[in-house]
Parts: structure tokens; sequence; C-alpha cells
């Protein structure tokens, strides 16, 4: 039995714009941490708010993604092997110029974090864990408006915590 799949030539296709438009894309984010259960809690959530969330588990990793799918957001842990997180955003933003970063730690000893990003001359954000989902939406909402990102926050009070 032969199957028969009929061609048209490229130029012979009917062009149609996407349907929601290239603005309707949903924006980008790769969230990084060598825990595997807060950055599969993380991607969820974000992925249920209407982002695309992909994953790394550390730092060399997390480049090498950035690098083949660049993130409009970037969301790393500090303290990570091989690579940790404020390098890893350091080389991000150098390869990626317009990718947002939230960095975020739990340990005590981040406090003077903000003083060794401004030395870098980097403007990334800082969220200390434990991170409530609802300031963590509202951090890369914010940064999505800072890009003049059309997408709309999602309502937070209907966020599942």
């Amino acid at each position: 039995m032969a199957t028969f799949f009929p061609t048209v030539p490229v130029e012979e296709a009917p062009r149609e714009a996407h349907p929601h438009g290239p603005e309707r894309l949903r924006p980008v984010v790769l969230i990084v941490d060598d825990e595997p259960i807060i950055t599969e809690t993380l991607a969820a959530i974000l992925n249920r708010n209407g982002l695309t969330a992909i994953t790394a588990f550390d730092g060399l990793q997390a480049l090498e993604t950035a690098l083949a799918i660049p993130p409009e957001i970037l969301i790393t842990d500090l303290a990570m092997p091989r690579m940790d997180g404020l390098e890893l955003a350091v080389e991000v933003t150098r390869a990626i110029p317009d990718c947002e970063v939230i960095l975020s730690s739990g340990h005590p000893s981040s406090f003077n974090l903000a003083e060794r990003i401004s030395a870098l001359g980097c403007d990334f954000a800082i969220l200390m864990k434990p991170v409530h989902p609802t300031d963590l939406i509202d951090e890369v909402f914010r940064l999505l408006r800072k890009r003049n990102r059309a997408v709309s926050p999602p309502n937070l009070s209907a966020i599942p915590i």
C-alpha cells in the first residue's frame, strides 16, 4: 500500500500570520539550582503562570543551555558546584546582554552580595530563600515589564500555594 503526501512549493504555500502574533510567545525563563526539587517546583510555578521555564542543575549546564536557548530571565542559586550563580549570571549577561537576572540564596553569608554585584557593574535582582511564589512571580513580571515585554501578569490570588 502506497501513501501519498501532497507537496506544495514553498512560494505557493499560504502565508498566515501566527494567530496571536510574535508578541504572544511565552517568555523563556532559565531556572538553575543544584537541588532538583527547587528547580522543578519553580519551573512548575512559572509554567502555570504563562511562562516557558527550562531548567539546569549546575552553572556549566545552564550556560550551555542559555547559549542554545537564550532566556529572557535567568533565575539562579548562588551556591552551586562547578560554577557559582554569580559567575553564571555574569557569563550569561555577557553572551546575552538583554537577559535579566534574579539571584537567589539561602545562605546568610550572602549579605554583601549587593556590593559584589555593584562592584562588577551589574544590575541583578536578589531574592533570599525561601522565596514565596507570589514574590517570585512579582519579580519575574517586574523584570519583563522593564524589558517592555507585553505579557500580562497572572491573577496572583488564583495561584495555588
